[in-house]
C-alpha cells in the first residue's frame, strides 16, 4: 500500500514515515500543498494524511483538487480540534479526521480501517454484481457495478462513501434510515452520537444529485429521524 503524508512539521512527518514504512506501508513525504499535488498527479496512491496548516496550497484546497478526480481516502490530521474544522473538512471530502496530538496506533488503525472498507467495498461490488446491473431513479442511472453515476448525460464525481449512500438508499426506496444506521452501515463503526459525518456527507451528495438542494426530490429529511429516497421506486430494485 503506498501512502502519502502531507505535512510540514519535519518531525512529524518523519516519525509517521518512519513508523508506517515499519509497518509495512511505502510513504511518500511532501511538506507543501503544491508539491503534495505533483506527486498525486504522477504516482498512485491508495491513501492520503493531510495536515490542513499546510504552506504554498493549504489542506483544503488540496483536498479539493484531488477530489475532483479521485475518491481515494483522505485523513485530515490537524490541530484544529473544533467542530467547524471538523465540518468544513468532511464536507470537502475527507474520510475521516484525526486532532493532534494523536497516538501512531490511533493513525494505524484509521489508516488500515479506511483501507479495509475501500477494498472490501470493491471486492463485494464486484464478486456480486452483474455486469448489467443499474439502477434508474428520474433522470439520474447508478451503475452498481463499475460505481459510477450519471444525470441525464452528465457523470458526477461522487467520493465513495457518497456513492455508499446513495446506493443505500436507492436500493431500500420504502425505508427511513437513521442517522445512526447510515453511519454504521457506511462507516462500519459503532454510532457515537455525533452527526456531522452523515449531514456532511447528505449535504454534499445533494448539492451533486439534486437541482435544487434546498428541496431536494431524490433525498428526503424526515424530520426528526433521518432521511429516505425520493417518493418514487428505482428502476432494477
Amino acid at each position: 500500500m503506498n501512502l502519502l503524508i502531507v505535512e510540514d512539521d519535519m518531525e512529524i512527518n518523519e516519525l509517521l514515515r518512519s513508523f508506517l514504512e515499519g509497518e509495512g506501508y511505502s510513504i511518500t513525504s511532501a511538506y507543501d500543498g503544491k508539491t503534495a499535488l505533483e506527486l498525486f498527479q504522477k504516482d498512485h496512491f491508495d491513501l492520503v494524511l493531510l495536515d490542513l496548516m499546510i504552506p504554498k496550497i493549504n489542506g483544503i484546497s488540496v483536498m479539493k483538487r484531488i477530489r475532483n478526480n479521485s475518491v481515494v481516502p483522505i485523513i485530515i490530521i490537524s490541530a484544529r480540534d473544533s467542530d467547524s474544522d471538523k465540518t468544513i473538512g468532511l464536507g470537502f471530502g475527507a474520510d475521516d479526521y484525526i486532532t493532534k496530538p494523536f497516538s501512531m496506533t490511533e493513525v494505524l488503525a484509521r489508516i488500515k480501517a479506511q483501507i479495509r472498507r475501500t477494498t472490501q467495498y470493491s471486492v463485494n461490488n464486484t464478486l456480486s454484481t452483474p455486469a448489467s446491473t443499474v439502477l434508474k431513479i428520474k433522470d439520474i442511472t447508478i451503475n452498481l457495478n463499475n460505481y459510477t453515476v450519471y444525470k441525464k448525460k452528465t457523470k458526477l464525481e461522487l467520493t465513495n462513501k457518497e456513492f455508499q449512500i446513495l446506493k443505500l438508499l436507492a436500493e431500500n426506496p420504502q425505508k427511513v434510515y437513521t442517522k445512526a444506521q447510515i453511519y454504521s452501515t457506511i462507516w462500519n463503526e459503532t454510532y457515537m452520537s455525533d452527526e456531522n459525518a452523515v449531514n456532511v456527507h447528505v449535504s454534499r451528495l445533494r448539492t451533486k444529485i439534486e437541482d435544487d438542494p434546498k428541496s431536494p426530490q431524490y433525498i428526503l429529511t424526515v424530520w426528526g429521524i433521518g432521511y429516505k429516497l425520493g417518493d418514487f421506486t428505482p428502476e432494477g430494485v
